[in-house]
């Protein structure tokens, strides 16, 4: 039996030249067997958890990256250098894939720890909201999850995006700060925070509009992507899950590393 609503082929964008951290693509992540595997090769293994999909690409413009997913078997498409995000890349490659799929899914390329139910829900909703050119997800934070975007900000590391929206569902701003702010003093600010996972879905038309636009001032100053859209007031739907039992770490820094090591261990992935 056919799936039903629209089809989606998903790409997972990847660039070695990431400017907190140069050869993000590659870095080891250690499975709960103790298997070795890169990071976009478990973004991949990720992406193919996913039902009813049209195809997985990796868009990427490095030889390096190319290499090691075609050595286990992924399929590339070769981007330029001069794309200045995943959405650029996504759309770059969308373009030269012609038409595979209804909707482009862009898993980004550093979110392993994603729930492969988020994205078939995240189609669902772009289809069915006349108003929207891309959507996204996000989940409530759990206190630990909160725990470690607060520390993240304390220790003036950039880590995980969190996301503000109405109650159309459409996003009011994204900051890599924590939004929106809640005192210290509250024990139920976990609550208050949805964490913006790494995924975007668009209609094609989307990402043409989107590369034919300027960047941003406030794309720039966030270096959010998706700012881009809102600028431009073109709206995003937000799909928002509660807590989904993991946590939803993506690897922004070095040392994000054990923490998502931890949840592949508890998770019992190889």
């Amino acid at each position: 039996m056919p799936p039903l609503g629209p089809s989606f082929a998903i790409i997972i964008p990847a660039r070695f030249a990431s400017s907190r951290f140069p050869g993000k693509p590659l870095a080891p992540l250690k499975g709960a067997d103790g298997t070795i595997k890169p990071l976009i090769q478990r973004s991949w293994e990720c992406a193919c958890t996913v039902n009813d999909h049209a195809g997985i690409w990796v868009a990427t413009d490095d030889e390096r990256i190319a290499d090691v997913v075609r050595s286990f078997g992924g399929q590339i498409v070769m981007t330029s250098p001069d794309c200045r995000n995943g959405t650029e890349r996504c759309a770059e490659a969308a373009a030269k894939l012609g038409p595979v799929a209804d909707i482009i899914v862009n898993l980004q390329g550093d979110a392993p720890l994603t729930p492969a139910m988020v994205i078939p829900q995240l189609v669902r909703d772009l289809s069915n909201d006349s108003d929207a050119m891309m959507a996204t997800p996000a989940v409530r934070c759990s206190p630990t999850l909160y725990d470690h975007l607060i520390k993240d900000q304390a220790q003036g590391r950039v880590g995980g995006t969190t996301v503000v929206f109405n109650g159309s569902s459409h996003a009011l701003y994204f900051s890599k700060r924590v939004i929106p702010h809640r005192p210290d003093s509250d024990p139920a600010a976990y609550r208050s925070v949805y964490l913006h996972l790494g995924i975007y879905a668009y209609c094609p038309e989307a990402l043409t509009a989107y590369a034919n636009m300027a960047p941003s001032p406030l794309e720039d100053l966030e270096g959010l992507e998706q700012l881009r859209f809102l600028d431009g007031r073109n709206p995003i739907r937000i799909t928002a899950f509660e807590p989904i039992g993991w946590d939803c770490i993506e690897l922004n820094n070095p040392e994000d590393t054990p923490a998502i090591e931890a949840v592949l261990r508890a998770r019992e992935i190889a």
